[in-house]
C-alpha cells in the first residue's frame, strides 16, 4: 500500500490497509509504503526500496496509465488492474487534475529526471514463497 503519510491525522497506507484487511487479506501479506507522495514517488520506491522489479497496481484507469508509464521508463513491469472510479468524487476535477498530474509526470520523467522525496533504506519483503 503506497499513499501519503506527511501529517500525523493523515495516513493514506494505514486506511488502504484496514480496508484490505477487513475484505480478508491476510495482514503480513500487506506492506505500506509511507512516503508515496505521488506516483512517481510509489513507483520508483517500489524498486529502490521494496525491490521489486514487476508489480500489480489497483487504482483507477486513468491513474494506473500514468503509473504504469512511469514504470515502463523505470525499467519495471507494471500491470494495472483498474478499480471503480470513487462515486462521491466530482469527475471534472479529477479529469483536470489528471491533465496537469500526465504532463508533470512527462516532464519530471523525460525532462527533469525527478527522483522520490524520500529514498531510504532497503526493505526486504517477502516473495509469497513462504
Amino acid at each position: 500500500m503506497s499513499g501519503d503519510n506527511s501529517i500525523h491525522s493523515y495516513n493514506e497506507p494505514h486506511l488502504m490497509k484496514e480496508a484490505l484487511i477487513l475484505r480478508g487479506a491476510p495482514e503480513d501479506r500487506i506492506v505500506c509504503d509511507y512516503a508515496g507522495f505521488r506516483t512517481l514517488d510509489s513507483v520508483i520506491q517500489a524498486t529502490k526500496i521494496f525491490g521489486q522489479r514487476a508489480i500489480h497496481v489497483i487504482s483507477q484507469q486513468f491513474h494506473n496509465e500514468r503509473a504504469i508509464s512511469i514504470a515502463r521508463h523505470s525499467g519495471m513491469e507494471m500491470i494495472g488492474l483498474n478499480a471503480e472510479d470513487v462515486s462521491n468524487h466530482p469527475i471534472i476535477l479529477t479529469k483536470d487534475h489528471e491533465k496537469f498530474a500526465r504532463v508533470k509526470t512527462l516532464l519530471d520523467v523525460h525532462l527533469f529526471n525527478t527522483k522520490p522525496r524520500h529514498l531510504g533504506d532497503p526493505i526486504k519483503i517477502s516473495s509469497g514463497n513462504n
